[in-house]
């Protein structure tokens, strides 16, 4: 890890632009932040790799154009500790597209004595949302939060396009406006 570094590209999506942190153990990040913000938050020196984050952003417009289901990319756990390790890697595995769980069930799942609260908080501090899908995970009354790009409103584009919950009329894939101005006040 000492002789580690990062590779950082972005990528504009339906939610917004996200960028994305590849190691050499694969991914690390992926964040509403712009590339320069989510160097400076791994403190790894900076590589240029094309060919390192080029699978990542290819995954992850196949799954924004309707086409992958399933991210088969190495990712990097080292800088996730602990307990939130652990539940972040119970999500990896068990909640598949097109599904979702509550934050209670979760916490069954991984198999930690973290309250379904305290799940939420592990959720807010996914470092690679979308790949670890923290948005399929809903509170047992409601959607819950969602602490990525436009908030909960990123989550429900999330789960419409993997048809967990039905689109809105105005709803589609193609014409999601992400800008400040959009959003309600």
């Amino acid at each position: 890890m000492d002789n580690d570094d990062v590779a950082v590209a972005s990528l504009d999506t339906p939610v917004g632009r996200l960028s994305v942190a590849v190691t050499t153990v694969g991914v690390t990040m992926v964040g509403w932040a712009d590339r320069d913000e989510v160097a400076t938050r791994l403190t790894l020196p900076m590589a240029d790799d094309e060919g390192r984050v080029a699978p990542v952003l290819e995954q992850l417009t196949e799954y924004f154009d309707g086409a992958r289901r399933d991210f088969d990319l190495p990712l990097d756990w080292r800088y996730v500790s602990g307990t939130q390790r652990t539940v972040l890697q119970a999500l990896h595995t068990t909640v598949p597209y097109g599904s979702s769980v509550t934050y209670g069930e979760l916490a069954s799942r991984s198999g930690t004595s973290v309250p379904a609260r305290g799940i939420g908080s592990i959720m807010g501090s996914n470092p690679i949302p979308v790949i670890v899908p923290c948005h399929r995970v809903l509170s047992h009354d409601g959607l819950g939060g969602y602490s990525g790009g436009a908030g909960v409103e990123v989550k429900r584009w999330l789960l419409a396009l993997e048809g967990v919950l039905p689109p809105t009329l105005d709803w589609s894939p193609d014409t999601w406006d992400t800008s400040p101005a959009s959003r309600p006040l």
